[in-house]
């Protein structure tokens, strides 16, 4: 009998679609769960506590908090009043910040993308820049949107991996070249949370979950944008694959 792939939950976003609000997750994520991950990518409507987050990681063999062009919501993090016109999902907000140490605490492989390595920091304690090209020392971090999709998508600047850290492995070097499409950014970083990779301007770009478990990274960039064609995108969706395998065959008691 061949072993089942392993269920990927992802947390969706609620939107409205003309009156209605809507529950959606982008394909560019679902994607390489099923192609590169080797799982079975299971869309998680975004409705807190009701949802039953606690009976919901049993079932799970890894989670995926994806990105979005909202913001987590800055009264999350004691940070102040959004400018006009930024785009928010508090659904969203009340089910991932519950639902990251749930998950983790429970053995839950987890990998955050852009949004969700924000949201990561954020359920551990941890503060955002709104605005980050704003901050002295910083560089401009977000895409020119009048540009077309593979320009704003492409490589833009390079990372620093944590020497001994859980990427500069599956990198197999010590620096990569990665893309860049956001404005907030780690202020602050969570209690529990080391860093796993910095650009050359200071910011922190990607950070593991100390006491996890198992397999616990968020990346500030979009490794989900046609991983094929990037050696180390496809590299560490198959590593987030290789940890929601093993949790799959290992707890067999759920």
């Amino acid at each position: 009998m061949s072993a089942r792939r392993p269920v990927i939950g992802i947390p969706a976003d609620r939107r409205m679609l003309g009156l209605h609000p809507f529950h959606a997750v982008g394909e560019k994520y679902i994607a390489p769960l099923l192609t590169i991950s080797g799982a079975l990518p299971l869309l998680i409507p975004s409705l807190g506590e009701e949802l039953g987050l606690e009976a919901l990681v049993a079932e799970l063999d890894g989670l995926m908090f994806t990105g979005s062009p909202s913001n987590v919501e800055p009264h999350r993090y004691g940070g102040e009043s959004s400018r006009p016109g930024t785009l928010h999902d508090p659904e969203r907000d009340a089910t991932t910040l519950a639902l990251i140490p749930r998950a983790i605490a429970a053995g839950v492989p987890v990998l955050g993308v852009c949004r969700g390595f924000q949201e990561m920091n954020v359920a551990y304690g941890g503060t955002l820049w709104q605005h980050v090209h704003e901050q002295p020392g910083y560089r401009v971090h977000h895409e020119d949107a009048s540009q077309p999709l593979d320009v704003q998508y492409g490589p833009v600047h390079e990372v620093t991996l944590t020497p001994g850290g859980v990427l500069a492995a599956i990198a197999g070097t010590g620096r990569i070249t990665v893309n860049s499409l956001h404005h907030q950014g780690v202020r602050e970083l969570g209690a529990g949370l080391v860093e796993e990779a910095r650009a050359d301007d200071g910011l922190i770009e990607a950070f593991r979950v100390r006491e996890a478990r198992r397999f616990a990274v968020a990346v500030q960039w979009h490794p989900e944008w046609k991983p094929q064609d990037n050696a180390f995108s496809t590299a560490l969706f198959r590593a987030f694959g290789a940890a929601a395998r093993e949790r799959a065959a290992q707890d067999t008691n759920r």
